[in-house]
């Protein structure tokens, strides 16, 4: 393989990495009970960083020399986003090219991952972006005027010159959401081990809100190492999920969210 960087090769499951790409049907009953957690996700191989305690965020940056920019970085993210400090901005649409994937899927420690087959993608002011992976975070990354989500989800896109493009997606309490079903109906029963789901596919164009403004502003990874490579865009109108779908989530994951890093003179834009 090719390593695409640092930043890109710590987001990805070896599976992923050994193809070069990054790291995002039957559905059961909308009344069914939440599925409780397997065995294998009360006890994940221990992690070097983590969301609390002494391998938190806070001390990222000295866990090793390859994390320092966790802490010395001038450019981090998640943010909160000041809707009365944006620059609007008549910023290019984003066009979303996602075709259907069968669902690849892994616990990997962290979060809930998908790899996505190569084929969809971004397409930002002409140039293409491929769709590599998507994870959660509960509750979101992400806030807007100080406002946390129940959960956020992250696209992570590169383009022909390994620059990374994450499209944040923000959740609120609402209706089932349909696209979300047979992910979370067929979360991992082994940790750490992608499974591939025979029969189910996915289709992340449901995803989407139907308007698709943003925000856009240079950053980083949420996670160590850090890197800051990313350019960012967090759509601006939130979708649902229902209380079921989030209670799913939660029996793996309660709380993986970084918190929110200073904007040390970043100009966030906003399109119109």
């Amino acid at each position: 393989m090719t390593v695409v960087s640092l930043a890109l090769a710590a987001i990805l499951p070896l599976s992923v990495q050994a193809r070069g790409q990054a790291p995002a049907e039957a559905p059961a009953p909308a009344a069914a009970a939440a599925p409780a957690a397997p065995a294998a996700h009360r006890a994940h191989a221990p992690h070097e960083w983590t969301y609390s305690g002494k391998t938190g965020p806070k001390r990222w940056g000295g866990i090793k020399s390859d994390y320092v920019v966790c802490k010395t970085g001038h450019a981090q993210s998640p943010i909160d986003i000041r809707t009365n400090a944006t620059t609007k901005s008549a910023l290019d649409p984003i066009l979303f090219e996602y075709t259907p994937s069968p669902l690849k899927i892994i616990d990997n420690g962290h979060t809930v991952q998908v790899n996505y087959a190569p084929g969809s993608g971004i397409s930002i002011s002409g140039v293409r972006h491929e769709l590599l992976q998507f994870h959660f975070h509960t509750p979101s990354e992400e806030r807007i005027n100080g406002k946390q989500y129940p959960l956020g989800l992250h696209l992570v896109h590169k383009n022909a010159d390994n620059k990374l493009a994450v499209v944040a997606v923000l959740f609120k309490l609402g209706k089932e959401n349909p696209a979300l079903t047979n992910i979370f109906n067929n979360l991992p029963k082994e940790a750490e081990v992608e499974q591939a789901v025979d029969g189910v596919s996915i289709d992340m164009m449901g995803i989407l809100p139907k308007t698709q403004g943003y925000y856009n502003f240079p950053g980083s990874l949420t996670t160590p190492p850090c890197s800051e490579e990313a350019n960012w865009f967090v759509l601006k109108t939130p979708v649902e999920i229902s209380k079921t779908q989030l209670a799913q989530f939660h029996k793996l994951y309660h709380h993986n969210a970084r918190p929110v890093q200073h904007l040390n003179g970043r100009v966030v834009k906003e399109s119109n």
